[in-house]
């Protein structure tokens, strides 16, 4: 399969006459469609001023375009379902069953959770320092070795995702998780993705999209997210 952007590009487009606002902030962007839907992608600090019009002419190879995408796919794609579990994937998944964790970006309220619960993992993150990391260069020595891969739905932002679950091997349980994850059945196509962790928000939630136009993160509008997890 094509990296996720580009197949949902091709599979549905972007339809500029169903967005209300785009809503730009330094950590996130924010699509809200004619219906109410609100999706979510972090900018991962990068710069972002697309509009409604540069859709038309969506650009899959720029950085601030597959931001605004994702938030678009979201929105029209993370509502077609019921999520009977609104849960945290720490409270879903029993890591202690697992004997190599890789995380792939950093989480830190997640990776104090399983240091409370001593259970180990090795962390990675491109664009962080955290003493906790591994050193980016044994990335795809550690992805061959884990039995749990816990996976920054970011990866797909940054163009990674592919290369990232292309290292796993064949009886590796991949966990995608974020914000910006897309929660579509298409997900589970590519190579051992096994439940994707991700938010859904009220209809036309006010709060929220002005907590992200005044530059705020995840910590901040935390209280307006439902987090849900789709299973294969």
């Amino acid at each position: 399969m094509l990296e996720p952007i580009s197949h949902f590009y091709n599979s549905f487009g972007i339809d500029t006459e169903q967005i209300h606002k785009i809503v730009c902030g330094d950590k996130y962007v924010a699509v809200l469609l004619k219906n109410g839907n609100i999706g979510v992608c972090s900018t991962l600090k990068n710069k972002v001023s697309v509009t409604i019009d540069d859709l038309n002419y969506f650009n899959r190879n720029s950085t601030q375009h597959r931001i605004v995408g994702i938030a678009y796919f979201n929105a029209l794609l993370n509502y077609d379902r019921q999520y009977p579990k609104q849960i945290d994937i720490f409270d879903e998944i029993d890591f202690n069953k697992f004997q190599n964790i890789v995380m792939i970006g950093y989480f830190g309220s997640l990776t104090d959770k399983f240091k409370s619960a001593s259970i180990n993992l090795s962390i990675f993150d491109l664009k962080n320092n955290n003493n906790a990391l591994v050193d980016i260069n044994k990335q795809k020595e550690f992805l061959n070795k884990a039995d749990v891969v816990i996976l920054t739905s970011t990866s797909v932002l940054n163009n990674t995702f592919l290369e990232i679950i292309e290292s796993t091997s064949e009886n590796c349980r991949i966990f995608t998780l974020g914000p910006s994850t897309i929660l579509h059945p298409d997900m589970f196509k590519y190579q051992n993705i096994h439940t994707i962790f991700g938010s859904i928000f009220e209809k036309s939630d006010s709060e929220l999209l002005d907590i992200i136009k005044n530059g705020a993160g995840t910590k901040r509008f935390l209280h307006l997210m439902k987090k849900v997890c789709f299973e294969n």
